[in-house]
C-alpha cells in the first residue's frame, strides 16, 4: 500500500473524476507526488468500506477494463454513466480525463 500522504493525493484525484469520463492508473499516478500505477491499483482494491469514491472510472493505459474480480461491476457502472467501449473493449480517448 502506498504511504499514508500518497493514499490522500490519490484518493483526491479519483474524487475529481467526472462521471461519464475515465482516466487510467498511471495518470493519476502522474499527478501525485511519487505513487506508480501499481500503487493506484492498490489504493483502488484496498478502499475503505463505505467509501464514496468513483473507483470503476480508473482504467488501465490500454483504455480496458483491468482483468480483476470487479471488472463486470465496473463496465456496468461505466455504462450506466454513459461510457461506450469499442468493439476490442476499449473507451475511447475523448473520455480520458483530463484532457
Amino acid at each position: 500500500m502506498p504511504r499514508p500522504e500518497l493514499l490522500e493525493q490519490i484518493y483526491t484525484i479519483v474524487d475529481q473524476i467526472p462521471a461519464g469520463r475515465v482516466t487510467t492508473y498511471g495518470r493519476v499516478a502522474a499527478m501525485t507526488e511519487g505513487a506508480t500505477p501499481r500503487m493506484v491499483g492498490s489504493a483502488m482494491r484496498h478502499l475503505p468500506d463505505g467509501h464514496q469514491l468513483p473507483w470503476h472510472r480508473v482504467i488501465a493505459a490500454s483504455r480496458k477494463l483491468a482483468d480483476h474480480g470487479g471488472a463486470e461491476r465496473q463496465y456496468q457502472k461505466l455504462r450506466n454513466e454513459g461510457v461506450v467501449f469499442d468493439s476490442k473493449g476499449r473507451v475511447p480517448t475523448h473520455l480520458v480525463w483530463p484532457d
